[in-house]
This record gives structure tokens, sequence and C-alpha cells, in this order.
């Protein structure tokens, strides 16, 4: 079970608001600095992380839904997609029945560097769900989507629809 205390009554407060950011902040760079190690390997960055991650959860993905999803500019994402191409990382095709769009999915080789990823990202999270409990899981994740403007909630759920 977890350790850290629960939060008071008055959780709306600016303390608790403040540790709430701050626990945001530090868990947040504690995961991403877990993987920089094997991004770095490869040459790539977080924003490379980002694009093989969800590319994995939706392959035949759009450039246009990538761009929205990663909310980057048109020439970021240029960037990250022509080093990951470059790499052979991704592989992008025209459209079946719109021949401009371009549909973006993971080679095999991406397909591998992604669940390397995404395996050392399980393991911190397992460990930390396990310690938090299941409750704390649910409302941790209840936080999260609070954050999400409703307008964007659509996003999510076109992931979980791959579950």
């Amino acid at each position: 079970m977890a350790s850290a205390p629960s939060a008071s009554a008055l959780f709306l407060r600016e303390p608790e608001l403040r540790r709430g950011l701050e626990l945001l902040y530090f868990g947040n760079s504690h995961i991403n600095r877990a993987i920089d190690h094997g991004l770095a390997r490869h040459g790539l960055g977080r924003a490379h992380h980002r694009a093989l991650y969800f590319i994995a959860r939706k392959p035949d993905m759009t450039v246009s839904e990538l761009l929205a999803l990663l909310a980057i500019t048109k020439q970021s994402l240029g960037r990250v997609l022509g080093d990951l191409s470059e790499r052979a990382l991704v592989e992008t095709r025209s459209g079946e029945r719109d021949r401009r769009q371009r549909l973006l999915r993971l080679t095999a080789q991406g397909a591998a560097l992604e669940f390397e990823l995404f395996d050392i990202l399980r393991e911190k999270l397992s460990v930390a769900y396990a310690r938090a409990g299941q409750q704390a899981v649910g409302g941790f994740w209840a936080v999260l989507e609070g954050l999400i403007p409703e307008g964007e909630r659509g996003r999510l759920d076109a992931l979980r629809a791959r579950d």
C-alpha cells in the first residue's frame, strides 16, 4: 500500500495543489529520464519517443492525426518523422481512398525500439501502481483525465478502443 500521506479534506487549497504539481513534475521527469539513455543510443529525443509511442498505439495513423495528437508544429513533426524514417523506424505509405494521405506505421525495428522503451516505463509504472493500490490508481487516472479538455478526450477514447 502507499506510504504517501492521503490528501487532506482541504485538497483544493494552495499547498495541496502545489504538492500535486510538484509530484506531477518530478514523476514525469523521472519517467522521461528512465528512457533517455535508450533514446540517446539511437540519437533520438523525447519528441521521437512520443511519435513512436502513438504510432505504435494506432498503426496507419495519418500525419495530420499525429500532428493534432502531439500538438507540435508541422516543422517539428516533419523533423521528427524525417529522423525516424531515416533510421528505418517508421514507414509512410499513401492512403487507399485518398492517395494524398500519408499513413504512418512502425517498421519491425521501430516496433522493437518502442517495445524496449515501453518495457522500461511499464516496470516503473507497475512498481508505482502496486505501491499505491488499485483505488489510488483509479483516482490518479481520474485526475489526469480531468486535466484534458473535454473537446480533446475523443483522442483518448480512440486510443482506448485498441485495448
